[in-house]
Protein backbone atom coordinates (compact mmCIF):
# COMPACT_ATOMS: atom_id res chain seq x y z
CA UNK A 1 0.00 0.00 0.00
CA UNK A 2 1.28 3.42 -0.98
CA UNK A 3 -0.24 6.91 -0.07
CA UNK A 4 -0.11 9.85 -2.37
CA UNK A 5 -0.38 13.08 -0.92
CA UNK A 6 -0.75 16.07 -3.02
CA UNK A 7 -2.22 19.78 -2.72
CA UNK A 8 0.13 21.89 -1.24
CA UNK A 9 2.02 25.04 -1.14
CA UNK A 10 1.81 28.81 -0.91
CA UNK A 11 -1.44 30.32 0.28
CA UNK A 12 -1.81 33.54 1.89
CA UNK A 13 -3.53 34.10 5.31
CA UNK A 14 -7.44 33.71 4.88
CA UNK A 15 -6.98 31.25 1.50
CA UNK A 16 -7.69 28.06 1.08
CA UNK A 17 -6.24 24.92 -0.44
CA UNK A 18 -7.26 21.40 -0.73
CA UNK A 19 -4.98 18.48 -0.14
CA UNK A 20 -5.80 14.76 -1.32
CA UNK A 21 -4.19 11.62 -0.07
CA UNK A 22 -4.84 8.25 -2.37
CA UNK A 23 -3.75 5.29 -1.27
CA UNK A 24 -3.21 2.49 -3.77
CA UNK A 25 -1.67 -0.74 -3.53
CA UNK A 26 -3.63 -3.49 -2.23
CA UNK A 27 -6.71 -3.03 0.53
CA UNK A 28 -8.88 -4.95 1.06
CA UNK A 29 -10.27 -2.74 3.90
CA UNK A 30 -9.53 0.93 5.29
CA UNK A 31 -10.79 1.62 9.14
CA UNK A 32 -9.74 5.09 9.14
CA UNK A 33 -8.24 7.90 7.00
CA UNK A 34 -6.69 10.91 8.79
CA UNK A 35 -4.90 14.17 8.32
CA UNK A 36 -1.52 14.60 10.49
CA UNK A 37 0.96 17.86 10.54
CA UNK A 38 3.89 19.16 11.82
CA UNK A 39 5.38 21.88 12.16
CA UNK A 40 9.11 23.13 11.94
CA UNK A 41 10.25 22.08 15.58
CA UNK A 42 7.73 20.87 16.26
CA UNK A 43 6.17 17.19 17.00
CA UNK A 44 3.57 15.68 14.84
CA UNK A 45 0.03 16.20 15.43
CA UNK A 46 -3.80 14.93 14.63
CA UNK A 47 -5.54 17.09 12.22
CA UNK A 48 -8.44 15.14 11.51
CA UNK A 49 -9.98 11.69 10.69
CA UNK A 50 -12.62 9.92 9.18
CA UNK A 51 -14.00 6.32 10.05
CA UNK A 52 -15.13 3.74 7.09
CA UNK A 53 -18.79 4.08 8.44
CA UNK A 54 -18.29 7.86 7.97
CA UNK A 55 -17.87 9.31 11.95
CA UNK A 56 -15.30 12.44 11.58
CA UNK A 57 -13.70 14.22 14.35
CA UNK A 58 -11.17 17.31 14.42
CA UNK A 59 -8.32 18.79 16.19
CA UNK A 60 -9.63 21.57 17.82
CA UNK A 61 -7.69 24.03 16.50
CA UNK A 62 -9.07 23.28 12.55
CA UNK A 63 -12.99 22.53 13.84
CA UNK A 64 -14.95 25.17 11.81
CA UNK A 65 -12.37 25.65 8.98
CA UNK A 66 -11.46 22.03 7.93
CA UNK A 67 -13.19 19.15 6.36
CA UNK A 68 -12.07 16.15 5.82
CA UNK A 69 -14.06 13.76 3.23
CA UNK A 70 -13.46 10.78 1.71
CA UNK A 71 -14.06 8.66 -2.14
CA UNK A 72 -14.44 5.18 -0.93
CA UNK A 73 -14.65 4.10 -3.99
CA UNK A 74 -10.87 5.53 -5.73
CA UNK A 75 -9.42 5.20 -1.41
CA UNK A 76 -9.03 9.14 -1.26
CA UNK A 77 -9.40 10.84 1.33
CA UNK A 78 -9.32 15.07 1.37
CA UNK A 79 -8.99 17.95 3.89
CA UNK A 80 -10.09 21.30 2.32
CA UNK A 81 -8.56 23.93 4.42
CA UNK A 82 -10.81 26.73 4.90
CA UNK A 83 -9.16 30.44 6.51
CA UNK A 84 -6.07 29.56 6.98
CA UNK A 85 -3.65 30.84 9.35
CA UNK A 86 -0.01 31.08 9.38
CA UNK A 87 -0.01 28.78 12.36
CA UNK A 88 -1.40 26.29 9.99
CA UNK A 89 1.89 26.17 8.09
CA UNK A 90 3.25 22.73 8.22
CA UNK A 91 4.59 19.50 6.58
CA UNK A 92 0.86 17.75 6.07
CA UNK A 93 0.74 13.70 6.75
CA UNK A 94 -1.88 11.16 4.97
CA UNK A 95 -2.09 8.41 7.33
CA UNK A 96 -4.10 5.30 7.00
CA UNK A 97 -5.04 2.13 9.19
CA UNK A 98 -6.03 -0.70 6.66
CA UNK A 99 -6.05 -4.89 6.06
CA UNK A 100 -4.54 -4.92 3.07
CA UNK A 101 -5.60 -8.75 2.37
CA UNK A 102 -8.62 -10.41 3.81
CA UNK A 103 -7.88 -11.91 7.67
CA UNK A 104 -5.07 -9.81 7.62
CA UNK A 105 -4.32 -7.48 11.09
CA UNK A 106 -4.62 -3.98 10.68
CA UNK A 107 -1.75 -2.39 8.87
CA UNK A 108 -0.41 1.79 9.23
CA UNK A 109 0.77 3.45 6.43
CA UNK A 110 2.09 6.77 5.99
CA UNK A 111 2.10 9.13 3.05
CA UNK A 112 5.25 11.25 2.23
CA UNK A 113 3.89 14.68 3.38
CA UNK A 114 3.04 17.63 1.41
CA UNK A 115 4.08 21.53 2.16
CA UNK A 116 1.30 23.80 3.23
CA UNK A 117 2.98 27.19 3.86
CA UNK A 118 0.28 30.17 5.09
CA UNK A 119 2.34 33.64 4.25
CA UNK A 120 1.79 37.31 2.70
Amino acid sequence: VQLQASGGGLVQPGGSLRLSCAANGGIFKINNMDWYRQAPGKQREFVARILDGGNITYADSVKGRFAISRDSAKNTAYLQMNSLKPEDTAVYYCYVLAAPYSGSSWRSYWGQGTQVTVSS
